[in-house]
């Protein structure tokens, strides 16, 4: 089943647009409309929509709302311990979210102020555990799959690996920050790799581009 783009691309609710520039987080304003309207569009499937790398949740909001206005339910998955690029000594390294008991990255806290202050906790399911290890165990088939989680090779390539046999025909995967010049080798190469992997498969056709964010339908078997 494919599902047409809408003649009007849907928006988020002001609140959420509130919730969204409000929280912290890395994705600007133009690939968020484009993850809200394609979340959508693979809502109308009927299936989760389902998301790697929660971090505060500036783009959960997105989906839980697309999730309420399509009647279905958001699944977020992190280990909320903060990807490579997050830990002390690198430039996205955030203080602000790190337990002050333990010394560690733990966004989960933030995360759910964040998902409460939207008013949209009942439509998100927030599976904390590392992806591959959550993928494994997963029964269903879900109707989108957005690729958000760490930047290595290893992480990236285990997102896609754990999480593309269970996106159902027709459904959407997006793959964040990608950014095919070589320059951006830590924050979008991986991804890259990723996104190109998924072509190559021949599952996946690509259905659009926006910014560093790419919308792919899955038309066949393969991934």
């Amino acid at each position: 089943m494919t599902v047409p783009a809408p003649a009007v691309p849907p928006a988020p609710k002001p609140e959420v647009m509130d919730a969204f520039e409000a929280a912290k987080g890395f994705m600007p304003l133009d690939e968020g409309l484009a993850l809200y309207a394609a979340a959508v569009r693979a809502g109308a499937l009927g299936l989760p929509l389902l998301e790697v790398g929660t971090y505060c949740g500036r783009s959960t909001v997105l989906l839980a709302d697309a999730a309420r206005a399509c009647g279905v339910t958001a699944v977020t998955v992190d280990h909320h311990r903060g990807s490579e690029e997050q830990q002390p000594g690198w430039d996205y390294h955030d203080p602000e979210v790190v337990d002050p008991e333990l010394g560690l990255m733990d966004t989960l806290p933030t995360f759910r102020r964040t998902l409460h202050r939207a008013g949209l906790e009942e439509h998100v399911i927030a599976v904390v555990g590392r992806s591959p290890q959550v993928a494994a165990v997963w029964g269903g088939k879900v109707g989108f799959v957005f690729i958000d989680g760490g930047h290595t090779d290893e992480h990236a390539s285990a997102d896609y690996e754990g999480w593309a046999p269970h996106l159902a025909e027709g459904g959407l995967l997006l793959i964040h920050d990608v950014f095919p010049d070589p320059v951006d080798e830590f924050t979008g190469q991986a991804p890259y790799r990723v996104y190109l992997r998924a072509l190559d498969s021949g599952a996946f056709t690509e259905v659009s581009a926006h910014g560093s964010l790419r919308v792919l339908r899955r038309t066949g078997a393969g991934a």
